[in-house]
């Protein structure tokens, strides 16, 4: 057996063999999991997803077609098992609504929108929406939908254009013409866009799809969210060994420095892989939740494992000493965690930081436990898988050429 392996099996038996790391690793995530679950009605039995019924306050100052589109979609059909809707005519009762924690969202249409639109008006006032950050998922639905229906408009507005201009260019109408036929366009375009929102769940062959599965997101979200502590605790070992000796003596042996080195990472990358797949299986085991095709949850186990312990090997190069790297490990864990979406997604976050969040593994591993739990193939997660693998070479990249510097092995 190669002695790298070797070095690697003695670390990963050694962190399960600490009863307060086992601790921080499966117990407090998985406890975790199980207290969202519940707070989110997975365990009900009412709802698998938490998802039904989202209050949303509507206030439409428009006096155009675009504004009653927008409020005749959320009251939809389509969407009355999944939104609540309420119009109010007073902006400031919306706001309160959001402040009380009685609304999800506020959607807020200016007067004057749809004129705006259709005459596209130079800094023309744009619809307000309101984000309870108490409720980020609900939240997130309700961004979404007006997001959708927007980029319809948008799309209905660019059209008539061009096909103002190219009967224009024709001769097939006259320049008195053009301001009343792109209107007309305008308004019929409106007209359809409420059907622009639909919900139907299918899977590949046609049939109704299960339903979404909370727990997809929840789940790898904390475990991704610990293995952080968990990779960095192991990093600590590299520096803790130098200190103790351990590793001094470890290098007089017939062993090459590289092998040394190359075992240790080594290390870090199984006990977060074995982290990740125990509770993973774990979840899947005692709650009953569906991961998807098991060769594409294999493979993604494997590389949000290999993005943290990149990191966990980053900061055993660079720390000066375990307690350094224990409170840099413990900062990491919590900022990828709130960057990354282990905490609820990144609504509330400054755009400036958004970018930030495919800097962590969280965002990634969480992007695609998701999309497998809603039965995406591996060919379908590739991106999450490839950003997951590019962060672990260049971090492990680092860490080594640093390592090397530093004279720690």
């Amino acid at each position: 057996m190669p002695k790298s392996l070797l070095i690697a099996l003695k670390d990963l038996t050694l962190a399960f063999r600490d009863v307060g790391g086992l601790l921080l690793m499966l117990l407090a995530p998985f406890a975790l999991t199980v207290g969202i679950g519940l707070v989110t009605g997975r365990f009900s039995g009412d709802s698998s997803t938490g998802l039904s019924q989202i209050p949303v306050v509507l206030v439409n100052n428009d006096d155009g077609d675009l504004g009653r589109v927008l409020v005749e979609t959320f009251a939809s059909a389509d969407l009355a098992d999944l939104l609540e809707p309420k119009t109010v005519t007073d902006e400031a009762a919306a706001r309160a609504a959001i402040d009380a924690d009685e609304a999800a969202a506020a959607v807020i249409v200016p007067a004057g929108f749809s004129t705006a639109i259709f005459e596209a008006v130079a800094d023309a006032p744009s619809i307000e929406l309101v984000l309870n950050p108490e409720r980020p998922v609900s939240a997130g639905v309700v961004q979404s939908i007006v997001e959708s229906l927007l980029s319809r408009i948008e799309v209905g507005r660019v059209s008539g254009q061009v096909a103002v201009e190219q009967l224009l260019q024709t001769g097939r109408i006259t320049p008195d013409q053009a301001e009343a036929i792109g209107r007309e366009f305008g308004e019929q375009q409106a007209g359809t866009a409420g059907s622009a929102i639909t919900i139907r769940r299918v899977d590949v062959s046609g049939r109704a799809a299960e339903a979404f599965d909370v727990l997809t997101i929840i789940a790898p979200g904390f475990a991704l969210m610990f293995l952080m502590f968990t990779v960095t605790n192991a990093g600590r070992t590299i520096i803790q060994e130098r200190l103790n000796g351990t590793l001094p003596r470890l290098l007089a042996a017939p062993i090459g420095a590289g092998e040394v080195l190359g075992g240790k990472l080594l290390g870090i990358f199984l006990i977060g892989v074995a982290q990740v797949a125990i509770l993973i299986l774990a979840n899947g085991a005692l709650f009953g939740v569906d991961w998807g095709e098991p060769v594409a949850v294999i493979a993604l186990v494997l590389a949000s494992a290999a993005g943290a312990a990149g990191w966990g090997a980053l900061l055993a190069a660079l720390a000066q000493s375990p307690a350094q790297i224990s409170g840099l490990g413990s900062a990491l864990m919590l900022i990828f965690g709130i960057l990354g979406g282990s905490l609820g997604n990144q609504i509330a976050l400054p755009d400036m930081l958004l970018p930030v969040a495919w800097l962590t593994p969280n965002y990634w591993g969480i992007q695609g436990f998701a999309a497998l739990g809603t039965g995406a193939s591996l060919a379908e997660i590739a991106p999450d898988l490839g950003a997951l693998l590019a962060m672990a070479a260049a971090l492990f990249g680092v860490a080594i050429v640093a390592f090397r510097r530093r004279g720690l092995v």
